[in-house]
Order: structure tokens, then C-alpha cells, then sequence
């Protein structure tokens, strides 16, 4: 298999990372408890559509995007869940629901929950239901460049 977008990214800006393979889990808080990773550290791409435009919301592995909240937040006027048919496409280098949190690499924005940049890692898939990334948060940041918001209302599963 060709090099993904992802690694390539991180190969040519020379950062660290560590690739963790795990076995084959589709949840985030599967991952998580496969890895040993933190929930709060794991972070989960959730693909939203903001008034029909497809953009990511990265937040902890055990929280759910409140939609309310982030439309307020976006200003947007209609903000909905992607169904898997409005994105897969845009991923031809992913497994579908595998998606790395790095939109600009697919022409798309990202919200990152802020409670995940407290932290000195990050962790996400990257690009299949059997690796991770693990890189320093600082990095992520200054290649992904998310919007930071406060999902104040984003809550964990119960």
C-alpha cells in the first residue's frame, strides 16, 4: 500500500510519531481499551455536516458531539451527523470511520474539542481500524490547525 496523506504529511515535516497497532476495533472506546490509551488522550474524528458542508469535530474518545451547541458555535444554520455516503469518497486513503483528524489534507475544517489540548499527546487513528498515531500535541497543532471550541455540553457515553 502507497504511503497515506497522513504519513506523508508527518514524514515531510519531520515529526515524531509512533505508530501503535492494536487489534481490529471500530469504536473509539474500543480502541482505547485495546491500546491502554486514556480516553481523554485518544481522540475521535466525527464528521458533521455544517449547513451541507462537510467538516470534522475532534474530541475525547468517550464524548459525543453536541450538535445544538455546535451550531451555535459555527453560527451555522443546520448542523447534522455525515452519514457514511456523504464522506467516504472524500477519504480514498482511509477505511471508512478511520479518518485522521487532519482536514486540510481532505479540504475541510476542523473543531477540536479544547479539553484534548491539555494534553502533552494526542492519539487517533490514521487512516484503519488497526493503527493509531501517537505524536506530540504541540505538532498536531501546528499541522492540523484546528478551531478550538468548547463543547461545554459534550458529555461522556453512559
Amino acid at each position: 500500500m502507497s504511503e497515506t496523506r497522513l504519513h506523508h504529511l508527518l514524514h515531510e515535516q519531520h515529526v515524531p510519531y509512533e505508530v501503535i497497532h492494536h487489534t481490529r476495533a471500530i469504536t473509539a472506546q474500543e480502541v482505547a481499551a485495546s491500546t491502554h490509551i486514556r480516553g481523554d488522550m485518544l481522540a475521535k474524528t466525527v464528521m458533521v455536516k455544517l449547513d451541507g458542508r462537510l467538516a470534522m469535530v475532534v474530541l475525547p474518545a468517550a464524548h459525543r458531539v453536541p450538535l445544538g451547541h455546535l451550531r451555535h458555535l459555527t453560527d451555522a444554520s443546520r448542523v447534522e451527523l455525515a452519514t457514511e455516503t456523504d464522506f467516504r469518497d472524500r477519504f480514498p486513503d482511509c477505511e471508512v470511520g478511520a479518518m485522521p483528524p487532519f482536514g486540510h489534507l481532505y479540504d475541510m475544517d476542523v473543531y477540536l474539542e479544547e479539553r484534548l489540548a491539555g494534553n502533552e499527546e494526542i492519539a487517533f487513528n490514521d487512516g484503519t481500524h488497526t493503527d493509531l498515531v501517537r505524536m506530540p500535541y504541540v505538532e498536531f497543532e501546528r499541522l492540523a490547525k484546528p478551531r478550538h471550541v468548547h463543547l461545554s455540553n459534550a458529555s461522556p457515553r453512559m
